[in-house]
């Protein structure tokens, strides 16, 4: 009996369109391996701040990034970013850790890095990455590509709410300027800015549950794992 293909999933999207929660659902069904490719932007951004390097000189941050491992391992509680073998997760879900990993995001030469690092987490398949740039550039030729939206409040609203679980008392005013704001930057760098693959199955999740969507994914993956009878 043939074994089945493990794919590679790329899941795009902006800032709130849930593509963190969709992705990590989908691994999970699958038994696959869910990468948060942002949360590695923020461990860089992290190492930058803990190390007292200004966020806006280029040529710091990116020399810093070629001497930085980053890596993604599954632990018993779900993935944890390791950042030279220091684990860092619990200490990137911040609003300055949002801020910083959107400054450093930007530099060509962060991103490169990254993208080598996050390719080479995906070599024997089995894997869903989301990010900003997956199906774009770091996996253009993915097995398959889904980009999530939704509307900017609803995106807004759905940050605050994680940002609220996290002891923050954001506002929703403030939350949708930065939001608009992370838009914005996303959308205008220099490097793989934020758009969605020309293959890329679309989803706009404003009023989808994350069971909706998962359910939609999951259907679009059955018909690619489908064989072929012909």
């Amino acid at each position: 009996m043939t074994e089945r293909k493990r794919l590679v999933i790329a899941i795009d999207g902006p800032v709130g369109a849930g593509k963190s929660t969709a992705a990590r659902r989908l691994a999970e069904a699958l038994g696959y391996v869910y990468i948060d490719s942002g949360a590695m932007y923020r461990a860089m951004g992290w190492k930058a701040v803990q190390a007292g390097v200004d966020l806006k000189d280029r040529k710091r941050v990116a020399a810093m990034a070629l001497a930085t491992d980053i890596c993604v391992v599954v632990g018993a509680a779900g993935p944890r970013v390791l950042v030279d073998g220091r684990d860092v997760t619990d200490e990137l879900r911040t609003r300055s850790m949002d801020e910083a990993s959107s400054v450093v995001s930007t530099y060509p030469e962060v991103r490169r890095r990254l993208v080598a690092l996050q390719r080479a987490t995906a070599e024997a398949g089995g894997v869903v990455m989301d990010g900003r740039d997956i199906g774009t550039v770091v996996f253009s030729d993915a097995d398959l590509k889904f980009y999530l939206d939704a509307d900017l409040t609803v995106r807004a609203g759905r940050r605050l709410q994680d940002l609220r679980r996290g002891g923050s008392d954001a506002d929703l005013t403030a939350v949708q300027a930065e939001v608009a704001q992370r838009d914005a930057r996303d959308q205008g760098r220099e490097t793989s800015p934020l758009t969605a693959a020309a293959d890329a199955i679309r989803i706009d999740s404003t009023g989808l549950d994350a069971d909706e969507v998962l359910r939609r994914m999951l259907a679009v993956v059955a018909q690619v794992l489908k064989p072929d009878k012909s």
